[in-house]
């Protein structure tokens, strides 16, 4: 589940952001409490401008245990960044706010493409991604965005999810569902 940033989960956002093995990989990263607040602040800021779109991840108990921001937002494409606190990896979590975030970016807003830079030591990050059957490695067919990531170093792999597949994945899915449900009441 999904809400917009808000300044009252910043204290239990900033512990799960400080851990060891998450804060490496957070994009907006923080020193102190007053810091991560003054950064969300300016998110909630941004998004107003149209610059970001943000949602506080929530467990099913609606307890904030991370964050999925569209970072960069220009010309109906953004950067995406997500991340989860380290008790939560590994339980779905990431899988179920990426596709509800996905749904509000292609369904409510106008957001064509949908950026994932992931660092080429962020083995865990590249898996998630490769593992969603609408995003394609687009170090070679968006070369132009590649190389500008990878300037200073060859740091990042560029990954992408574009409206029409995302939107054909679901429809793909959602016929799956449909012939299955048939197929129940043939057997019925």
């Amino acid at each position: 589940m999904l809400k917009k940033r808000d300044l009252n989960d910043c204290h239990v956002l900033f512990n799960l952001m400080a851990h060891p093995d998450v804060f490496p990989f957070v994009r907006q990263k923080a020193d102190s409490l007053e810091e991560f607040m003054f950064l969300t602040k300016q998110t909630i800021e941004e998004e107003e401008r149209g610059e970001t779109i943000s949602r506080t991840i929530l467990d099913e108990w609606y307890n904030p245990i991370g964050a999925i921001s569209l970072y960069d937002v220009q010309d109906g494409c953004g950067f995406l960044g997500t991340w989860l606190g380290q008790p939560y990896f590994g339980k779905g979590y990431n899988k179920l706010a990426k596709e509800s975030f996905l749904s509000e970016l292609f369904y409510e807003k106008d957001i064509q493409t949908v950026f994932m830079r992931i660092r080429k030591n962020n083995i865990r990050s590249q898996k998630a991604a490769e593992k969603i059957p609408f995003v394609t490695l687009a170090n070679e067919s968006r070369a132009d965005i590649y190389e500008q990531l990878n300037r200073e170093r060859d740091l990042y792999n560029l990954y992408q999810i574009e409206k029409d597949n995302y939107m054909l994945h679901q429809l793909r899915n959602q016929n799956h569902v449909e012939g299955y449900e048939e197929d129940q009441l043939k057997e019925a």
